[in-house]
Formats: structure tokens, sequence, C-alpha cells
């Protein structure tokens, strides 16, 4: 026996729209004034997916799904208010926003543009030198892009599916993805949060009510109560999870099933059901203006903040930023929005021409920034950048008296140091090795091992092994330093692991050295210290008769020096810190028991002068973020890196430098 579903009545449902009100209303609150996330997003997956299976569902039970015409639509209802807010997006980003901002930016509007921002950051989650990345002005279309990629695949699906398995599909979309969310969402984080499939089942859950919420009869009395109770789940989720820690996983229940029960509650027929205030037309408006609302009040927030220089906002300017917004909705919505719908052009012409000046612009900008980067870079190493050597004993300057600092503040980002080739251990699949190019046979090898902090020496090492026909290995994993512990992360196994399997491939490789940070925590109000996880590493390659050379960690802050020169210059002295606050007055390995194949470098005074460590050093940045000094600085120490190298492992004597 056939089963046959019929979708809900196409009857206007009031309370949806004051639903949709309430969503918008807590992502807007809960970002301007608690810096939180409310669970807001995923009330508008699970409409989109109710409101959409319903439509699809009733098309396909008249004959057919124009696919053409509904994409039509679906184009005309996002890309017009999305493409407006990007090109204003654009416009104030090279106003206001600083320079070491610019191209994240950029690669964000791209990708929110063509609705795969959720991937971009996705990526960017995974990659640990993005993580340092501020949260950019179009980080909020993450949602939007997983929308448009649920209404390009969702039509395929209905009507592929037969019409007696669509219950049965939907149920194991919704169980499948589910329980995707929760495993991913426990491994990582981050990655869930972003991630299509982690958010599939929300959609799922929606088409699953529209099949049955006119087949379950409620009394009065029982909708009264769950619209009451779904709005209070509603406002209080944010406040009880931390949702952008625990989501999407089991806990996006709770507003899922919360936004489910006033949809059930519907019209309760009561003067004192949720519904009476749902349905009222201040929030069916507010309903309507839902979307441009959304769009508009994450920019607007965090380009107060720029211009503000602040990190929290006060009742004042919370209440301007979310009345700048409603104004800016409120005109898209009329003159945008309203406007683009009764334009008569098909789907894919449509889309072209709305996303041609987003584009356009986009791509204008990265060139123009491109260039300016450029520009800087080829500037690097002139007389007017000596970078480290200005701290060298009886230096002195004979540049330009007042030259463009080096590198350029949008080319940060860039800054971390080229590790060469990588490939796959054989002994080791988990291990990815890296390599600089030398000649066949190198005249020494030297193997980079442990995190980013050791990553910044090869921008000081590459020039010299170049030079010299050195190899560089590499052996990196951001966030853990070469130990038989997890020292950054306490319980990190996985590097655990990972370090145990570097010991063993340097042991069987057996480079000429080994290069490693001997030192952390050189930062306000912590100790510096050399873990004892660190010695016991070294003496494990020590045992095999590898020499080991263990550098001073550089100075970590709880700012960006790069930034604070932006915005205030370089002679700030909020962008200075005392030498004394950040390094211990000797060195921390002093006195350690180490084998005598363990050496230690000590680089301090290349980041520090004797009293300050500021942040910028002979015309040059040292800082790309709040922890890791730059490629172009880190080259500029090439000759006191070199030195100290060759020194501590007796090269000088047999291959002395030019």
């Amino acid at each position: 026996m056939s089963e046959r579903f019929t979708a809900a009545p196409r009857r206007y449902r009031p309370e949806l729209q004051g639903l949709r009100a309430i969503a918008v209303v807590l992502v807007v609150v809960y970002h301007v004034w608690f810096g939180r996330i409310s669970g807001g997003v995923d009330v508008f997956f699970l409409i989109s997916g109710f409101l959409l299976t319903g439509q699809l569902v009733r098309a396909r039970e008249r004959g057919r799904i124009g696919f053409a015409a509904f994409w039509g639509k679906v184009a005309k209802r996002l890309l017009p208010a999305a493409l407006t807010v990007l090109l204003a997006v654009i416009a104030a980003s090279v106003l206001l926003l600083p320079e070491h901002r610019w191209f994240q930016t950029i690669r964000e509007v791209f990708a929110s543009a063509v609705f795969l921002e959720n991937w971009r950051l996705a990526a960017d989650s995974a990659d640990y030198f993005t993580q340092h990345d501020q949260s950019s002005v179009v980080q909020h279309f993450w949602s939007l892009s997983i929308q448009g990629q649920f209404y390009l695949l969702w039509p395929l699906l209905i009507a592929l599916v037969a019409r007696r398995f669509l219950t049965g599909t939907l149920i194991a979309v919704f169980a499948g993805s589910l329980a995707f969310s929760v495993v991913l969402t426990a491994i990582d984080q981050p990655l869930a949060y972003f991630h299509s499939l982690t958010r599939v089942w929300e959609f799922a859950l929606g088409g699953l009510l529209a099949l049955f919420i006119d087949k379950v009869p409620l009394p009065a009395l029982v909708r009264v109560l769950l619209g009451w109770l779904g709005i209070a789940g509603l406002i209080s989720c944010g406040l009880v999870l931390t949702v952008g820690e625990q989501f999407p996983g089991y806990a996006a229940l709770w507003p899922l099933l919360s936004a489910m029960a006033v949809l059930l509650a519907g019209a309760s027929g009561s003067p004192f059901g949720a519904d009476r205030i749902l349905s009222a037309r201040p929030m069916r408006y507010l309903g309507d203006l839902s979307y441009s609302l959304y769009l508009w009040h994450w920019p607007i927030l965090v380009f107060y903040l720029i211009a503000r220089e602040r990190t929290e906002i006060g009742l004042v300017g919370g209440a301007g930023i979310i009345g700048l917004s409603v104004a800016l909705a409120v005109l898209t919505h009329h003159f945008i929005e309203d406007p683009a719908r009764q334009v008569r052009v098909r789907a894919h012409r449509f889309a072209a021409i709305a996303l041609v000046p987003v584009l356009l612009a986009a791509g204008g900008w990265q060139v123009a920034a491109r260039w300016k980067a450029d520009a800087y870079a080829l500037a690097a190493g002139s007389p007017d950048h000596p970078g480290a050597r200005a701290l060298t004993p009886g230096f002195e300057y004979w540049g330009a008296p007042d030259p463009p600092l080096v590198p350029a503040f949008l080319s940060l980002p860039e800054e971390y140091a080229d590790t060469g080739d990588c490939t796959v251990a054989e002994r080791h699949a988990e291990l990815s090795i890296c390599t600089t190019g030398a000649g066949d046979p190198p005249s020494k090898r030297i193997v980079v091992a442990g995190d980013s902090h050791a990553q910044q020496f090869i921008a000081a090492l590459r020039p010299v092994a170049e030079r010299k026909n050195w190899q560089l290995i590499s052996m990196l994993r951001g966030g853990c330093p070469f130990s038989t512990d997890s020292d950054s992360v306490p319980g990190d196994q996985p590097c655990i692991d990972w370090n145990a399997a570097v010991a063993d491939e340097i042991v069987a490789i057996a480079p000429d050295a080994v290069f490693t940070i001997g030192t952390r925590d050189a930062r306000v109000g912590m100790v510096e210290h050399t873990p004892p996880g660190y010695v016991s590493q070294w003496r494990k390659v020590a045992a095999a008769g590898i020499p080991v050379l263990a550098a001073r960690d550089n100075p970590r802050y709880d700012f960006a020096p790069s930034a604070c020169v932006d915005a205030n210059g370089p002679k700030a002295p909020e962008c200075s810190t005392p030498r004394a606050d950040l390094f211990a007055p000797e060195p921390p390995y002093l006195g350690i028991d180490v084998p005598p194949e363990v050496s230690f470098l000590d680089f301090s005074d290349y980041f520090c002068e004797r009293d300050l460590c500021p942040p910028v050093i002979g015309n040059v940045l040292l800082y790309l973020d709040d922890n890791h000094v730059t490629s172009t600085y880190m080259t500029t120490m090439a000759p006191m890196v070199e030195e100290a190298v060759e020194t501590a492992l007796g090269w000088r004597t047999e291959d002395a430098p030019s």
C-alpha cells in the first residue's frame, strides 16, 4: 500500500513571521550586547526546511517541480540584499579596516558572494595560522552560504525520492547528519560549526515537521503552553548554553525543539496564546525585515568596534548599532529586495548581473592591495630597513630619514615562513615532512622540529642554507612544541603521538643537527621556563649522537604589536613592553643538566632592546600577530643565526662564511 503525504496547506502562518522576528532579534541582541551566540540561526535553518519542503512537495503533487523558476525566485530573494551589503562592506573596509585584515576580508567577500563562506571559515578553522585571524566583517555569511547550498540541492532530493519513501529518506538524512554533527563536534568543534553536513539535519527536521504538522491535533490549552514554552526556550538557549563552543551537535536540539513547539502551537485561538504576539503586525513586519537585518547588523557591529577601538559595547552604542541596522534593513527591504522580485530576467542571467559588481569590486581591491604589498616587499633589505642589524654593536644607520615600515600591514597575514615542499613520511603516515631545495648531496642537513615558533626560524636559516647548500627538513605542527609532553594544550594526545613520531624519524634519518625552541611563556604575568618534556626529547635525539640547537623563544603579548603600530604609530608607548616583564633576567635553561650534544642559542637581544621590547626594529615590523615574528624581520636575523648555529656546532672553522 503506497504512502501519500500532503504537505501543510498553503495558508499563511503569521506566527511564523513572528518566529523569524524573535530569531533575528536574538541573533542581533546577543551579538551586540552579550558577545554570545543565541542559536537563532538554527531556527532559520529549521524554518527554511519547513517552508521549502512544503512548497516542493505541493509542487510535485501538482505535477512537477519547476527548477528554473524555483532557483530564479531563490536568486531574486537572496542575492540583491546580500550583494548590496557586500558592496557596502568593500567600500567601508577600504576606509576603515586595518590593512592587515584586507586580504582575509577579500577572500571572504569572494566566498560569501558565491555562497561558500562556511567552507572558507571551515578551512580556516583547521588551519593553525589563520586561527589568529580576527572575526571578519562578513563572517556571518556562513549561515547564508549553507542556506544557499540547501536551496540548490534540496529540490533535487525531493524530486528524486519517490513519494512513499520521502518520510524515510528525511528521517535517514536527519539521523545521519545529526550523528555526524555530534561526532565531529566532539572531535573538532570549530570545523563542525561551519561544516554544511553537520547542519543538514536541522533542515531535515523542518522538512519532517512540514509533512506532519497538520496531522498532530492539539487541544487549545496545549497549544498555549507549547507556544510560550517554545519562546522561553528560544530566549534562554543562548544564556544557558555556550552556543559558540557546543553547537551544532545535539545541543542544537534546544532551539530547534523550541521553534518546533512554537510552530506546532500555531493558532491557539486563545487571547493568551503566544501566537497573538507573534501574529501582531509589528512582529510580522520585523519578520519581513529579518533577512536584511541579519545581513547588516554584523558588519556595522565590527566597524563600530574598529572605529571606536573597543572590544565591548555599551548600552547607548549598542542601541545605535541596532537602530542603524534596522534603518538600513528597512531601506534594503523596500528599495532592493521588493523591486528585485519584480524583475523579469532568467535566473542565470539575474545571478550573473547581480554578481558582476561585487566580483569586480573585490577583484579590483585585491589587485590594488597586492600591488601595494609587492611594492613594500621590494623595499625590504634596502639600507632603509636594516631590521635586526640595527641592534648589532657599532651599527650606523644611513638610510632615508623616515622610510615606510616593512612588511606592509596588509601583508602581515602572509608573513609566515615558507616550509618548502611537503610529503608524508614513509615510516609515520601521520607525519608531514617538508624540505627546502639543496644540491645533491647537500653539504649539511638540519631538521627544524616543533611548533610555529620553530618554523619562524626557517626564514632566517633559509638564506644561509641556499648559500651554503644546506638542506632544511622541517617537521612542524602548530601549537605542538618539540617535547615528550603536550605543553601548549595539556593532555593533547595527538601532539604527544606526533612528537614521538618526529623523534623516531629524526633518529632514522640522522641529520647533522636539529633546531628547535628551548623555552616558553616569555610573556607578561608568566614565568619564562624550559619544560621538562623539552629536555626529555632532546635527550632522545642526543642519545643517537645528533646535535640539538635549542633557541630561546621570542616574547608573546596580550595584544598585536603591529596592529598597535598601525593604529597609534611606531613610537607609541603603549605598543612597547618592558623587557623585564617578558624575559627572565637569565635564560631559564642555565643550570639544567643536558647532554653535551645540546647547545642553547639566545636571540633575545634581537627581539628586544636593553630595556624595552618594541614593535619595530630597524624600520621592520617584528610581529604579524600577538606572538609570531614576521618572515621579513627573521630574514634580517640571518647573519646572526648563521653565526650562532655554526659556532655552536663547530662548523665555522670548516666552512667559514664569506
